[in-house]
């Protein structure tokens, strides 16, 4: 591809191309595997069963998330299933000399979210995970994605990955946005407009002053999403605010090293003038904060709008898929969103667990008391996203506005934890994903931000934050 002008994507995907054929899959380089405890363990016995190493466990970290209770660490995991997997993660690490943040560790976290914090996460790096929502890491501008059990086991054996590479898709905001409008209400809005399988076989280059206004952590939350409007990956250019982010990080550069880098990086950013396969442009100055009202992350609508009326829509496809929606979550086509009963509220996730996000919560919940018929849980993503929290005394707000604070992981986003929604029960989550029974068995889910969360918590129905805020 060199020798014309490029994308982010096109560029990252050529510094690490190993081999390629015509027809056939490309060999491509991986930097950063990140690993946990439910895709690895038949990854690890596959490696065993070969007589295989792991390759280059330097470029390997594994972290316990999704299985782990977030309740007091100091007891014993009840769930014998989540017990053996969590011990399993740590035992294959030892054997294979992968370092683990595991149960006790002070860097324990969801995967998602302790990547970046450690600095392990760099611009121009391709990064893989076995889970779906790798594409958070996209969000420096590296080219990461999920991948599956049989690929974590190539990964590991070999620190190269078989794929083919994708279309590229540039999504522009533009404009900025409005107070009580958020990142999260970007993403949304996008994968209502584009659908479910609206980005399949592209890759995504979110672009446009409103997202470079953003920070971090509010990219990680529109990259994170990425994966939901079935894209292979989402991707910002790296930028001064992703190096000010980085710097001094464990496993940032450090001096001359960090130079070469940023300079290196610095090159990263799509060429002026280069081609994208498909376009999409997002106006951010009429933004409103969104919330999903269906069984897939694309069935969302303004928070102030209606849920939709199968019998105006012509497609019978579609009219079925909304007819069955409605269905399952109990709801009217035609009728408003807002002012719907809740029962609980989840912040939380790789979607939204950052300090960014609890502050926003211990913001609005200051001084204020949730609604006696809601239970809020909120969720570090990380030990060190707690230690910030208690340092700047968060836990004791959530505590008295009468959420519950826990412990690092998953939690309520898949109900394998332990948090989970009982059956007919509806919550305004934080988190990425609405299927059915995704919460818990018969659980009923609206995708949101922690601003229309912690609105909702408050009032004990759907709310627009916009009427706290003046």
């Amino acid at each position: 591809m060199s020798g014309h002008l490029r994308t982010l994507s096109q560029k990252v995907w050529d510094w690490h191309l190993v081999h390629e054929e015509a027809g056939a899959p490309a060999l491509i380089y991986i930097d950063l595997h990140l690993v946990h405890e439910v895709t690895s363990p038949q990854a690890f016995q596959g490696l065993r069963d070969r007589s295989l190493k792991v390759r280059r466990p330097d470029l390997t970290v594994a972290t316990v998330d999704h299985s782990i209770p977030t309740s007091d660490r100091s007891l014993p995991i009840m769930d014998p299933i989540a017990a053996a997997q969590v011990n399993k993660l740590e035992q294959n690490c030892k054997d294979f000399g992968i370092p683990c943040y595991g149960v006790h560790s002070s860097h324990q976290g969801i995967v998602h979210v302790i990547g970046p914090e450690l600095g392990l996460t760099q611009p121009g790096m391709t990064v893989v995970c076995g889970d779906s929502h790798t594409a958070t890491h996209g969000a420096f501008g590296a080219l990461a994605f999920g991948i599956g059990t049989s690929e974590v086991e190539n990964v590991l054996a070999s620190q190269c990955l078989l794929q083919r590479p994708s279309k590229t898709f540039k999504v522009q905001v533009n404009g900025t946005l409005r107070a009580g409008v958020s990142a999260k209400d970007i993403i949304l809005k996008l994968i209502s407009n584009i659908g479910i399988g609206g980005g399949t076989g592209t890759i995504l280059e979110y672009t446009g002053p409103a997202i470079s206004i953003l920070n971090m952590e509010e990219r990680m939350t529109v990259c994170n999403m990425s994966i939901e409007g079935g894209a292979r990956a989402g991707m910002i250019a790296p930028d001064d605010t992703t190096f000010q982010y980085l710097a001094g990080r464990q496993f940032a550069p450090k001096g001359a090293d960090w130079d070469a880098a940023v300079a290196r990086w610095r090159q990263l950013p799509s060429d002026p003038g280069a081609a994208f396969d498909r376009e999409i442009v997002i106006d951010g100055d009429t933004l409103d904060p969104m919330i999903t009202w269906g069984t897939n992350p694309g069935m969302g609508v303004s928070i102030n709008g209606a849920i939709p009326d199968p019998s105006t829509v012509s497609d019978p496809m579609e009219r079925e898929s909304l007819t069955k929606a409605l269905a399952y979550m109990g709801l009217e086509g035609g009728k408003p969103i807002l002012g719907h009963p809740i029962d609980v509220v989840f912040i939380g996730s790789c979607t939204n667990s950052r300090i960014s996000d609890l502050r926003i919560a211990a913001s609005l919940l200051k001084g204020r008391k949730v609604s006696p018929n809601v239970r809020v849980m909120v969720v570090p993503g990380s030990m060190e996203v707690k230690r910030q929290a208690i340092a700047e005394g968060l836990p004791d707000i959530f505590r008295a506005a009468g959420a519950d604070w826990r412990e690092p992981g998953c939690s309520m986003c898949i109900a394998m934890n332990g948090d989970q929604l009982r059956p007919g029960e509806y919550s305004v989550s934080t988190s990425n994903r609405n299927f059915e029974g995704r919460q818990g068995k018969g659980g009923r889910t609206f995708l949101a931000s922690p601003q229309t969360a912690v609105a909702s918590a408050l009032s004990g129905v759907v709310t627009d934050v916009r009427t706290l805020l003046g």
